[in-house]
């Protein structure tokens, strides 16, 4: 499948989220929340493209590298996951004053959670990186991607439709602003918490900063400083995995490794 225009990537097979603030151009708190969650759950699809588009690809020498960066985004999505049950939902729940606001998100969770499971054993009971198998591996991603990919895309709806809650916070109201304040603390924590050699690093190398016209460019919000040491010392432990990752260290779109190390041929 052909590279969609202006980027260096094969299409898919997930396909990335309008963010809801370019799409509406509105910033009440739950746009604003669903927008930022937006940008974690786009992190997280890029990453899944990577290794499935590349792990067919990977040469005997980096598969040691590419079992370690595809491992590192199940770590990622597993600690998002387990993060927004117990802290992001009740909390919001909370906040908005309605019971059951979250029903769907539980149910979307449970259907690709065995999908995730059977992907880390594959990659966890691996006698040695030499026996990795890239088209076992999209195998198993196939298996879970339809709702996987459901659930990354409906999540962003459902907290913009919080809006329209009776009981949810009025704009410019202290509530409002506490709101804001959950969506806010919660996103700063809730990557670095997961682990800062493996799950920042990948955040940040699958983060585009060129997305919806460059309007995300400076996202997340840090100092420059920060925003290189989250990388290039951070990400050092385990160097040899970011080869893999979709965007170089200043969030700029780079052809997948494997795929120019193989030609440049996509298995989609």
């Amino acid at each position: 499948m052909a590279s969609a225009a202006g980027s260096p990537w094969p299409n898919g097979p997930c396909s990335l989220i309008p963010t809801p603030q370019y799409a509406t151009k509105k910033t009440d708190l739950f746009t604003t929340g669903a927008t930022h969650m937006a940008h974690l759950h786009n992190s997280i699809l890029r990453g899944y493209n990577s290794i499935y588009q590349q792990a067919p690809h990977v040469k005997d020498a980096d598969k040691a590298d590419f079992v370690g960066y595809s491992q590192a985004w199940h770590t990622f999505v597993t600690s998002h996951h387990d993060d927004e049950e117990a802290q992001l939902f009740p909390k919001v729940e909370d906040a908005v004053g309605t019971k059951g606001i979250w029903d769907e998100s539980h149910k979307e969770h449970e259907s690709f959670l065995s999908g995730l499971a059977e992907y880390n054993k594959y990659l966890t009971s691996l006698k040695s990186p030499s026996d990795f198998n890239g088209a076992e591996l999209q195998r198993i991603m196939s298996s879970f991607q339809e709702s996987f990919e459901h659930h990354f895309h409906h999540e962003i709806d459902t907290i913009v439709s919080f809006a329209d809650i009776p009981s949810a916070p009025k704009p410019g109201s202290p509530e409002a602003a506490q709101a804001a304040e959950i969506f806010k603390a919660w996103g700063k924590k809730t990557v670095t918490k997961a682990g800062t050699t493996d799950v920042v690093p990948f955040f940040m190398l699958n983060i585009d900063t060129t997305y919806e016209d460059g309007m995300w460019a400076s996202w997340p919000p840090m100092p420059a400083p920060i925003r290189w040491g989250l990388v290039n010392i951070g990400g050092a432990y385990h160097w040899g995995w970011w080869k893999f990752a979709s965007c170089d260290a200043s969030g700029k779109p780079r052809p997948y490794y494997a795929l120019q190390a193989d030609g440049g041929k996509s298995e989609l």
